[in-house]
């Protein structure tokens, strides 16, 4: 009878790391990335690797205007990804970041379009974030009440959900057009500005900044200082422990979702309010589904989120420069982008695990 033999490695799951290990670990991994991303870019295009990561940088700082719009970027992706990580936190798939960003968009759109010169501007705009908050809450909350009361798969209705947001976006579009047949609304309001969110001391970029700066503190302590947060954080545990303790799993998913779909609701005002000034339906720009690796890239961490939202902006907006200023073509700059993010998400592993040689089965292949 043949006897088992014993494997040689084993992937052992760490007890702990410390934050100092981790962020070592990530570092590494980042450094790692830019060496093959060098490698890569020596080998395929023959042009210097540090002035292609000079000019990457130069894309996304490299003027003041370019500084503003990288960091006002960045705090729309934070606030979508800080959107979803309530319900990530608790297990719930909630993908339909995106679907919830465009229905508060068409929100505070509609307001702007049908109370234009009936209402003042300060009350229009008032009704503008309370719809806009609104809607996205509503969207949050059909799937949150589908998988509490029928148990339906939340990653598919909260896909779907996308679907059905950005085809009536599609229609109002074609209801509102400006002109007709142009198969677009354009510029909202241009005239009188009626529905346009503030500057801040004369900077537009600011007021999107200053409010996901808000939304980073208030859902930081609300997720790891309230009861709230503590119930979210037992359901994400084991739901038949919070049924056990008390807690009402149902309500709490309902709850959690409503608060996600408010603030990307939040966020599609300030994209057709403070930013845009129109709407279409890619004005989310995909970043309800990039929200969704920022969110896991910071482990559920709302300040980490902050640094994993930059990155992700910056590799984006240096893309694009270098693809101009080295006559690249986009995929080229896409191949460094996906390099430097698979070693990110690669190095996850060697913090939850690691990889452990088993004596035993060393010692019985050296016997064979």
């Amino acid at each position: 009878m043949n006897k088992k033999r014993e494997p040689l490695f084993h992937i052992v799951k760490r007890d702990g790391v410390s934050w100092q290990k981790a962020w070592g670990i990530r570092l590494l991994a980042i450094v790692v990335a830019l060496l093959v991303c060098a490698v890569v870019t020596t080998v395929l295009t023959g042009d210097n690797p540090i002035s292609v990561y000079a000019t990457m940088l130069k894309g996304a700082f490299g003027s003041v205007r370019k500084f503003w719009v990288t960091t006002q970027e960045v705090a729309i992706l934070l606030m979508i990804s800080l959107a979803l990580t309530p319900a990530f936190r608790m297990k719930f798939w909630n993908v339909g970041g995106e679907g919830q960003v465009l229905i508060g968009a068409l929100a505070a759109a509609a307001c702007m379009i049908t109370l234009e010169g009936k209402l003042p501007n300060a009350l229009i705009i008032c009704i503008m974030v309370v719809s806009s908050i609104a809607a996205g809450a509503v969207w949050g909350f059909i799937p949150a009440i589908l998988k509490a009361k029928w148990n339906t798969n939340e990653t598919l209705s909260t896909l779907m959900m996308n679907y059905i947001a950005t085809q009536i976006v599609a229609f109002f579009t074609i209801v509102w057009e400006v002109p007709k047949g142009s198969g677009k609304i354009g510029i909202i309001n241009q005239n009188s500005n009626t529905g346009w969110l503030p500057a801040i001391a004369g900077n537009r970029y600011l007021l999107s900044i200053i409010i996901a700066a808000i939304v980073v503190v208030v859902l930081y302590v609300y997720l790891n200082y309230s009861k709230h947060g503590y119930e979210i954080n037992v359901v994400g545990e084991s739901e038949r422990t919070a049924r056990y303790v008390g807690i009402k799993v149902e309500k709490i998913i309902v709850r959690t979702m409503i608060l996600s779909g408010a603030i990307c609701g939040l966020v599609g005002l300030l994209l057709v309010g403070g930013i845009n000034h129109t709407v279409t339906t890619t004005i989310a720009g995909g970043q309800g589904f990039t929200g969704v690796m920022v969110s896991w890239l910071a482990k559920f961490n709302p300040v980490t989120m902050i640094f994993t939202s930059l990155l992700i902006v910056v590799l984006r907006r240096g893309a694009g420069e270098i693809s101009t200023a080295f006559g690249l073509n986009h995929a080229f700059s896409d191949i460094l982008t996906g390099i430097i993010l698979f070693f990110i998400i690669g190095c996850e592993f060697f913090i939850s695990y690691k990889i452990q040689i088993n004596k035993k089965g060393k010692e019985e292949k050296e016997n064979v």
